[in-house]
């Protein structure tokens, strides 16, 4: 169900509601479990499909661990600039790029963030969560009153996967963090800066949702992917409208509705750039223009 949460003009709610309408048809196409939310930063309006449901994120639970990492430089527990070395056992597989580096190598706790993030180093990720603690991740988002999302497995351990050890969320927690952070909740506003800052830097041609979204538009973004499962947690920078959303799919069957987190992403561009470039009349303006 979606919610309307800051009073509009008919005209304002008819496009809601057009766009509420294709939402749902996108979702209800695929044969997938799809969950979503669209949180408008600006009021706090909020598009919800099957929001509570609890998915797999594969990477994108590397934005839960970030958090965690810059938490506890921020308590002094550690410290962004101390060099880990990389122990050739921690290495493993996927995506990243240590597990093609040469030997030996120390990495600072900074950059294994970064490569954590923007590279989905699963390497770096696993380093990280040893650093931290599963349990303190767990423990840290629990005070954040997230009671669904829980790291339960290091990346690439087909054995816990196996086991139903999965990392999981719900879209309505993953677009509330993403929320968090925009608005500068998390610990502080520099802290929340510095992990968007970061969350930046991932490369678009990653995102499902950047096909939808105008390139000069900025994304700060994680994405995950398992057999079955795509995620996305995203904040689109959108001048006038920004907007935070998840998008997940389960039980996902190839070669059928292949672009559904696209459609979604297009659909709600469209909308946010709409009400943030029109008068409540649906005449579009020039911001620059208004006095």
């Amino acid at each position: 169900m979606a919610k309307d949460v800051v009073a509009q003009a008919p005209i304002e709610k008819e496009l809601r509601q057009k766009t509420f309408e294709r939402l749902r048809t996108i979702i209800e196409s695929s044969p997938a479990l799809t969950g979503m939310v669209a949180v408008d930063l600006s009021n706090g309006d909020t598009f919800a499909f099957n929001q509570n449901e609890i998915f797999p994120q594969a990477s994108a639970i590397k934005i839960p661990i970030l958090m965690e990492v810059y938490s506890q430089a921020y308590k002094k527990k550690i410290a962004l600039k101390d060099m880990q070395p990389i122990d050739p056992a921690a290495v493993v597989g996927g995506t990243g790029v240590i597990k093609d580096l040469q030997g030996p190598v120390s990495l600072s706790i900074q950059n294994l963030a970064v490569l954590m993030i923007t590279l989905s180093d699963n390497t770096a990720t696993n380093i990280l969560i040893d650093l931290v603690g599963m349990s303190e991740v767990n423990k840290s988002l629990q005070a954040l009153g997230l009671q669904q999302t829980r790291l339960q497995r290091k990346m690439i351990n087909a054995a816990a996967s196996g086991r139903g050890e999965e990392n999981i969320a719900t879209p309505a927690e993953a677009a509330r963090i993403m929320q968090m952070l925009y608005k500068g909740e998390f610990l502080n506003k520099a802290t929340s800066a510095d992990i968007v800052s970061i969350l930046k830097k991932t490369d678009r041609r990653t995102s499902r949702l950047a096909p939808g979204i105008p390139s000069e538009v900025p994304i700060a973004f994680k994405p995950g992917s398992l057999n079955g499962v795509s995620t996305e947690w995203a904040i689109i920078l959108l001048p006038e409208r920004p907007y935070a959303v998840a998008i997940m799919e389960s039980y996902k069957i190839d070669g059928q509705a292949p672009q559904v987190m696209e459609e979604i992403s297009e659909t709600l561009y469209q909308y946010f750039w709409r009400v943030g470039n029109a008068t409540r009349y649906g005449t579009y303006v020039d911001p620059k223009m208004i006095k």
